[in-house]
């Protein structure tokens, strides 16, 4: 028992050092550096313990997939209870997605775009962790009175809207600057915009959902 208790931990921990690698080679070399070979490298290891720990790239990829939402997950756990104050606690939610989206761009566009054209997340695991994520996003945002199916929907184009102001953001930082645009290429400006946006959509839907 003792010896196959060690090996169980043994193999956890060696699938837990691939996927710290895979994690590092995307955010230092983007979804391009998301090769066997690579991914060997970083973990110190062989490929051949990639194809035996993961069957290969597409096994690579799922965990990594799956990694990437563990990491939201913990983000949103991390936020402190809610206050009462629902306004303020949709903004410290949108706050804290877009510092995950921000701290490492390639990851979040793994998660949510087709950076790699042959990858499509095995479709169980997909509504897995986006189910786990909103969740998340729906206990948060969705007002007392709202009904579950409300609740949901709220939810939903509450993330939309987060989705879409992060996507912008992080096109237009990965381009050259535009002089003359109106949002200034400075944090505190582009922070300001989210905000604000984020602010509008929540006060839309409170307007909607309680009449």
């Amino acid at each position: 028992m003792a010896a196959r208790d060690g090996a169980a931990r043994s193999a956890a921990e060696t699938r837990e050092r691939f996927l710290r690698a895979a994690v590092r080679v995307l955010a230092e070399q983007g979804v391009a550096g998301l090769t066997v070979r690579n991914l060997a490298e970083a973990a110190g290891s062989s490929t051949i313990g990639v194809y035996s720990r993961f069957g290969g790239r597409a096994g690579v990829l799922d965990a990594l997939y799956e990694r990437a939402f563990e990491q939201l997950d913990s983000a949103f756990a991390a936020l402190p209870p809610r206050s009462g104050d629902r306004a303020r606690d949709v903004l410290e939610l949108a706050l804290t997605y877009r510092r995950f989206a921000l701290e490492n761009p390639a990851r979040y566009a793994f998660m949510f775009e087709r950076p790699v054209a042959d990858f499509d997340p095995d479709p169980a695991l997909r509504l897995s962790v986006l189910r786990a994520s909103f969740t998340q996003v729906i206990e948060r945002a969705r007002p007392a009175e709202a009904s579950e199916e409300d609740g949901r929907q709220y939810a939903y184009l509450l993330w939309t809207t987060m989705h879409g102001l992060i996507s912008v953001e992080l096109t237009n930082a990965a381009r050259t600057q535009l002089q003359g645009w109106f949002v200034a290429p400075d944090e505190r400006a582009r922070e300001e915009i989210y905000r604000a946006g984020v602010g509008a959509i929540t006060c839309g839907l409170d307007a909607r959902f309680s009449a």
